[in-house]
C-alpha cells in the first residue's frame, strides 16, 4: 500500500502538473484569437477552474487509482471554438502542443534543481533508477526533496511522452498537422473526428505505452546523470 504522504505528494503533483497542461493550452488558444477557455477561466494556474470543467479526471479518479494501484491516473480538458480550430488549423495545433511542452518546461525545472542538489551534496545519483527515485537523499542530506522531484520529473516525462503520441484524443494527434502537407493535413483532421476513435486510440497507448516510455526514461535519465542505464 502506497505511504500516506507520498500518495499526497503524488496527488499534488498530478494536480500542479494537469494544471500546468491545461492552462498552456487555454494560453495558446487565448493567443491564436479563440478565448473560449479564457472566459472559462482557464488561463490560469489556479487548480479550481480545471476542477470544476472536469471534476472526475481532476479528483476522483486520481485519488481513487492512488488507492487502488499507488499511481494518479486522471484526465482534464480545455475547451476550445471548433470553427476557430477549423479556420485557423496551424494555430489549433500549436494549441494542442502546448500542454506537452508546458510538460516539458517542468521536466527541465526539475532536472535542473535535481544538477543544484547533486551540487550542493545533499542529493546524489542513485545506483539504479525508477519512476520514484530518479535522484536520491545523500547520507544526511534532503531525502523528501528527493522524493519530491523524483515525482515530478517523472510525472511530467510521462505527461509530455503520452501526449505527444499522435493518436486521438492525446494532443498529438491535434499536433500532428504542423508537420505534414497541407492537403494530408486537412484529411487528418477529419479523420481524428471519426466517433469512436478516441476509444480506439486509447485503447492502444494503453497497450504499448510501457514500450515507447522505458527508452525515453532511460535516456532523460542518461542525460540528467551524465551515464547509461539499462
Amino acid at each position: 500500500m502506497t505511504d500516506p504522504l507520498e500518495a499526497v505528494v503524488w496527488y499534488v503533483v498530478f494536480l500542479l502538473s494537469t494544471t500546468f497542461h491545461e492552462a498552456a493550452h487555454a494560453w495558446a488558444a487565448k493567443r491564436g484569437g479563440d478565448l473560449t477557455a479564457y472566459r472559462g477561466g482557464q488561463v490560469s494556474l489556479d487548480p479550481r477552474p480545471h476542477i470544476r470543467r472536469e471534476p472526475f479526471g481532476m479528483v476522483v479518479l486520481p485519488v481513487l487509482s492512488l488507492v487502488l494501484s499507488g499511481f494518479p491516473f486522471g484526465f482534464a480538458s480545455t475547451p476550445y471554438d471548433p470553427v476557430w480550430a477549423e479556420r485557423h488549423p496551424r494555430r489549433a495545433a500549436w494549441m494542442s502542443l502546448a500542454g506537452p511542452a508546458a510538460n516539458l518546461l517542468l521536466v527541465i525545472a526539475a532536472g535542473l534543481l535535481v544538477r543544484l542538489g547533486i551540487a550542493a551534496g545533499g542529493l546524489t545519483t542513485p545506483e539504479s533508477v525508477r519512476i520514484a527515485e530518479i535522484v536520491a537523499g545523500a547520507p544526511g542530506g534532503w531525502s523528501t526533496a528527493a522524493f519530491v522531484l523524483s515525482v515530478f520529473f517523472s510525472l511530467n516525462l510521462i505527461l509530455a511522452t503520452l501526449n505527444l503520441i499522435p493518436l486521438p484524443p492525446l494532443d498529438g494527434s491535434g499536433a500532428l498537422p504542423l508537420v505534414l502537407p497541407g492537403s494530408l493535413a486537412e484529411r487528418w483532421r477529419g479523420f481524428v473526428r471519426q466517433p469512436g476513435l478516441a476509444w480506439i486510440g486509447l485503447v492502444a497507448v494503453m497497450m504499448f505505452f510501457g514500450e515507447v516510455f522505458r527508452p525515453v526514461f532511460l535516456l532523460a535519465m542518461s542525460v540528467l546523470h551524465g551515464a547509461s542505464f539499462g
